[in-house]
């Protein structure tokens, strides 16, 4: 009886989905995507609805501002990481074996970086404009003409070199796995290099292209440090005016409707161009393509064209910082700086730990859990990667804020004492968002562990009495623990990085790397700004030196 009574409460829990794997699974997706759903609550039943004044005044603006510099950077990024793979991949040249490598270094430099670098280098009082003036006897600014440096097309140029390599690693990818048959037979047919590359190369590789672009324009669209310094007026910046400035949470999140939108939009694009183009290598023998020796005039074109990129988007921001920071050694002891760098390593520390140990719950739950429900969640969680920094913390800070002030309210009547906010006013709104933010990197890495492990593990060792904890403790973690020491670092180097959600959500008074970098840059203070920078790139080459070990 005892038995039939057991059994019966175990069909309930397969019957209602009580199973805690899948229970878990369930809530941290919710968590994950709380905030997206927030944003439009927000958006639709604001306090104060400003939406007709945004869309007379200006909303088309930012959004005009926002889709030019998008396409812009897009493009710019997509023909310079094109070119530079077809180059790498198809081509021997001198410095090749060595720029392959080095092109991806500019992903350690954040855009906002490269930002102050620039300015720095070319205002009127930095190397640039004074040698011009030492050299041709002009003794002011009205002696000569010298593009404004603070506009739309410095940033574009600032984020194309800061981002172009998401599309130079899949398109080297894709021009690598292409079959040397291919070239030959365009070549049989008298295409030359550059008909090769339009007819044959380049239609081949086209969604990793796309996939590409659309990472770019997604992080062009979240970035706001670059944006900000150089005083262009974006849906980001947008965000952070009605809200800071105006304190209308309602017209922030109205905005924020639009930048998801545009994220949405540019996800969908990239499905569909993956799902419509698409080709198989029908050869059994597949052959890799023969890289061509250039010599004389077109291998120095070729390094050259490699170069450029690389300067502009690593050797001039790491340049101009360094110098700052040795013509300013007393900064490196600063005690902000090391607060900053305190709470960067905490929170970013924290912060990965969960995030990664969630994916993992999140994957293995979902494994083992027979329900549909878990398994259309899955995918869904990586919308937080997309979604921009200020969007999410949009969507966390204010429902956040409401549950802080009724679960104080509940301890001062329980207590008698006033608590304050322990949510908002400490750094568990900033945790949470970048677990959000980066939840994707660790799902990802999670799952496509557990997708190596033979299943047939996991049944032995339930078999010998091993219980789903025990199971994962003892055989799954064992075998996807380089998996998740990748992951754990890039989600921490993410943390470090992250500007736009860090200045929203983070307490009075509480400086990360980021935010003190960018605070003191906005301050034309780039010698204090400078040791913090330098720590941000040095993280960052942590993370590019393991994907280059990766991609090898």
């Amino acid at each position: 009886m005892e038995e039939m009574t057991v059994t019966r409460k175990h069909a309930a829990k397969r019957r209602f989905g009580l199973d805690p794997w899948s229970f878990g699974a369930v809530v941290i997706a919710g968590v994950v995507l709380v905030p997206i759903l927030a944003v439009g609550v927000l958006a639709l039943f604001p306090t104060e609805n400003i939406w007709p004044h945004l869309m007379a005044t200006t909303l088309p603006r930012y959004l005009k501002t926002t889709l030019i510099l998008m396409l812009s950077v897009g493009l710019l990024a997509a023909s310079v990481g094109t070119g530079a793979a077809w180059l790498i991949s198809r081509y021997r040249f001198p410095l090749s074996r060595w720029l392959e490598w080095l092109l991806l270094l500019p992903l350690a430099i954040p855009a906002y970086v490269g930002a102050y670098a620039l300015v720095d280098f070319l205002e009127y009082a930095g190397p640039v404009q004074t040698g011009l003036r030492s050299l041709f006897g002009w003794q002011t600014s009205r002696d000569y003409w010298f593009p404004e440096i603070r506009s739309l097309g410095a940033a574009i140029i600032v984020l194309a070199a800061s981002m172009f390599p998401y599309v130079y690693i899949l398109a080297r990818a894709a021009f690598r796995e292409q079959s040397g048959s291919a070239e030959e037979v365009a070549r049989s047919l008298g295409a030359g290099a550059i008909g090769r590359f339009l007819r044959v190369g380049l239609p081949l590789a086209r969604p990793a292209i796309a996939a590409g672009a659309a990472i770019v324009m997604m992080e062009t669209v979240n970035d706001f440090g670059t944006v900000d310094y150089f005083a262009v007026q974006t849906l980001t910046t947008g965000i952070f005016s009605v809200w800071l400035e105006s304190h209308n949470v309602g017209g922030a999140a109205q905005i924020a409707s639009v930048i998801l939108i545009l994220v949405i939009f540019l996800v969908t694009l990239e499905k569909i161009s993956r799902r419509k183009i698409k080709f198989f290598n029908l050869s059994s023998r597949h052959r890799p393509v023969q890289r061509v020796q250039l010599r004389g005039t077109a291998g120095v074109a070729a390094t050259v064209a490699c170069l450029l990129p690389f300067a502009v988007g690593f050797v001039l921001p790491v340049s101009v910082i360094l110098s700052h920071a040795i013509e300013n050694p007393e900064s490196w002891t600063d005690d902000r700086l090391l607060r900053a760098l305190g709470n960067t390593v905490t929170v970013g520390g924290i912060a990965a730990s969960i995030t990664v140990l969630a994916g993992v719950f999140l994957v293995y739950g979902v494994r083992l859990s027979g329900r549909s429900l878990p398994r259309l969640l899955l995918p869904l969680t990586t919308i937080g990667y997309a979604a921009p920094g200020a969007v999410l913390g949009v969507g966390i800070l204010i429902p956040l804020a409401f549950l802080d002030h009724r679960l104080a309210d509940m301890i001062e009547t329980l207590t008698g004492n006033p608590t304050g906010l322990l949510l908002t006013g400490s750094a568990f709104a900033l945790i949470l968002a970048y677990c959000v933010r980066f939840f994707a990197i660790a799902q990802g890495a999670a799952d496509a562990a557990m997708g190596r492990v033979s299943p047939s593990l996991e049944m032995a060792a339930r078999s010998l009495g091993r219980t789903r904890a025990q199971t994962l403790r003892e055989i799954y973690f064992p075998l996807i623990r380089g998996s998740i020491g990748s992951a754990l670092l890039l989600v921490f180097v993410d943390c470090v990085k992250e500007l736009p959600a860090t200045m929203l959500l983070r307490p009075f008074n509480y400086e990360t790397l980021a935010t003190r970098v960018h605070d003191q840059a906005s301050l034309e203070n780039l010698g204090d700004a400078s040791p913090g920078a330098v720590l941000i790139v040095l993280v960052g080459l942590v993370a590019v030196a393991f994907l280059a070990r990766a991609n090898r």
